[in-house]
């Protein structure tokens, strides 16, 4: 089983409170073989919501505003979720402060990409799961 952000699947939960339709994803969860997740509802944040980045170990909302602590429960609540359906791998949004898989936004709001990971994909990581974004399955 996997995971995949919501946003992907034609769910509209993005910050803009749009979505990114991934044909390929949402074949997959139509066949029962993936479950829809977006942390940052999980956490606790509206759609649409401001913007955020991560800057250092804080994730910031473009107001200014510290949003780590929803991005944190939303990731354990994702994580909770893999665990419950034996999730090995979760397929998400690319650069995302909550999804990003290895290249993230810095943090200053000027779509500048580092190395890392978002709050959720990070987690994740950390207990098995493999994380991939939609990028890395060419959809």
């Amino acid at each position: 089983m996997k995971l995949v952000s919501a946003c992907l699947v034609g769910i509209n939960c993005k910050y803009d409170g749009k979505s990114r339709i991934c044909p390929k994803l949402v074949e997959m969860v139509k066949r029962g073989e993936a479950i829809p997740v977006c942390p940052e509802i999980l956490g606790g944040l509206p759609t649409p919501r401001i913007p955020s980045e991560q800057k250092n170990d804080r994730v910031i909302n473009k107001n200014g505003e510290d949003v780590t602590e929803q991005f944190n429960k939303g990731a354990e609540e994702t994580l909770n979720i893999a665990q419950m359906v034996g999730a090995t791998e979760a397929i998400l949004k690319a650069r995302s402060p909550s999804c990003g898989a290895n290249k993230v936004y810095d943090g200053t709001f000027t779509h500048t990409i580092v190395d890392g990971d978002g709050v959720t994909a990070k987690l994740l990581k950390t207990h098995g799961i493999k994380v991939k974004t939609e990028e890395e399955i060419g959809v």
